[in-house]
């Protein structure tokens, strides 16, 4: 179990966490920058695709063993208080609410990411008009990747509630 808690915890503990906090938010930053290319040329080359579904791998990791550590009693680390400890792991006040946070962050990066996908694919519109939506649709994807670590450490206005 120690084990499936490091690798849904795993963080950058440097000065770049401030960018991309965990590998997923690294994935949709590239993911997004990468996304400028066909939106401009209007065609996808199959490397993108590729990251595109390294991202979907880097995004069910975390998924699966958080539904795992669910399952087993845990909840996201600014919702609980650390054992013997008024505060969380990180030396802030608990708040609850962080808890749901963290799983409407979670879902929206699963249904953005299908959101892509249909653009890529050009399923829901245009093949073209997909491409040139492709750009806000991966930075959508980032800001939430960025806030699923973001509510994982950080309390939220109501701390303690």
């Amino acid at each position: 179990m120690a084990f499936i808690t490091w690798l849904h915890d795993l963080q950058f503990p440097s000065a770049a966490a401030r960018l991309f906090p965990t590998p997923l938010a690294l994935a949709t930053l590239v993911l997004f920058v990468w996304s400028l290319g066909p939106a401009i040329r209007g065609r996808i080359q199959p490397p993108m695709v590729w990251w595109l579904r390294l991202t979907w791998v880097l995004t069910l990791i975390p998924a699966a063993t958080g539904v795992i550590l669910a399952v087993g009693g845990d909840k996201v680390a600014s919702a609980v208080a650390a054992t013997g400890r008024s505060t969380t792991r990180y030396g802030f006040p608990p708040d609850p609410s962080r808890n749901w946070e963290h799983w409407m962050y979670a879902a929206l990066i699963l249904a953005s990411l299908y959101a892509i996908e249909l653009l890529v694919q050009g399923r829901i519109i245009r093949h073209q008009t997909g491409l040139r939506l492709l750009p806000v649709a991966t930075l959508f994807l980032y800001g939430v990747a960025y806030m699923v670590g973001r509510v994982a450490v950080f309390p939220g206005s109501t701390p303690g509630t």
